[in-house]
């Protein structure tokens, strides 16, 4: 089929199911995807990208030794971006996660703070819940950054070796028990001397992160940076 027929094609079926704004539900536009143009210029970014202490990177003082870490969004109950993270996590769209990742991959793409960096890793699901879900979000938004930035996302590396209760509701230190065991890396050689970015959805406390990067760096990890689409405020 050319691609002057595929447009027409593509043209006729939006008219029939035009496709909605995963925020405010309204029809989108040619040339929008996903969410519309108010609805992206409204979206409550972060200016982690720029400096190498940050919210997010205050959360690890003390505990694992982190470069630096970046978030795409504020997190806010209520807000844009929990539709947006709803509609990725719990309605299946995956295009969107993806779009997500890319974004907050091109929010790094040429920073000095981000170079170096050799393997994107995201935060493991245990395989029942994979399963149940059907993919892992946290896989999802790190292939959209390696779209971004050229680097290679492994799902193997570090894995889930326990399912553990959710942590919604929990203190931090709650948080930190329910996940501080339950990490593995399977091919630790693959790991030894490298320098990883760890990717996750939302971060709160950051006891999930903290529990892996402790695995990560007894596995022989030399520098670690965190990116997460959002964090709570």
């Amino acid at each position: 089929m050319s691609p002057f027929v595929l447009d027409l094609f593509r043209r006729f079926a939006s008219l029939l199911y035009p496709e909605t704004c995963c925020v405010c539900t309204g029809t989108l536009f040619r040339g929008e995807n996903h969410f519309c143009t108010h609805c992206r210029a409204g979206l409550p970014k972060t200016d982690f990208n720029r400096f190498r202490e940050n919210q997010l990177s205050r959360i690890f003082w003390g505990k694992i030794p982190v470069e630096t870490g970046t978030s795409l969004f504020y997190y806010q109950k209520g807000g844009k971006v929990q539709k947006l993270i709803r509609a990725f996590k719990y309605r299946g769209n995956i295009a969107l996660g993806r779009s997500l990742g890319y974004m907050l991959g091109k929010s790094m793409q040429g920073r000095d703070l981000y170079r170096g960096i050799e393997l994107i890793l995201p935060v493991p699901l245990h395989p029942e819940k994979e399963r149940r879900r059907g993919f892992n979000q946290s896989a999802v938004i790190g292939h959209g950054i390696s779209e971004a930035l050229l680097i290679p996302c492994r799902n193997n590396l570090l894995v889930r070796r326990e399912a553990t209760a959710t942590q919604t509701r929990k203190s931090r230190y709650k948080r930190w028990e329910n996940v501080s065991l339950v990490f593995d890396t399977p091919d630790a050689g693959a790991l030894q001397h490298k320098n990883i970015l760890l990717v996750d959805d939302v971060v709160t406390t950051g006891s999930t992160l903290e529990a892996c990067g402790n695995v990560l760096f007894q596995a022989g990890v030399s520098k670690l940076w965190v990116a997460t689409l959002a964090i709570t405020i």
